[in-house]
């Protein structure tokens, strides 16, 4: 759900936010309704993407 979170906190698309994490919608919203795990790489992709460390990713909310 962080991601989720935080992606709409940044009024960004799912759409935009895989285009700009390089990877397709599908997969993005795969990952936020926690149908997928992440890789690493995937994750550092994303929080960069959002501009934030990954371990905001993970914070308790």
């Amino acid at each position: 759900m962080n991601i989720q979170d935080l992606r709409r906190a940044r009024g960004l698309s799912q759409e935009a936010l895989a285009h700009q994490a390089n990877v397709s919608r599908g997969h993005m919203g795969r990952l936020e309704n926690s149908k997928f795990a992440a890789s690493l790489d995937l994750l550092e992709r994303i929080a960069r993407a959002l501009n934030v460390d990954p371990e905001e990713l993970f914070a308790r909310r």
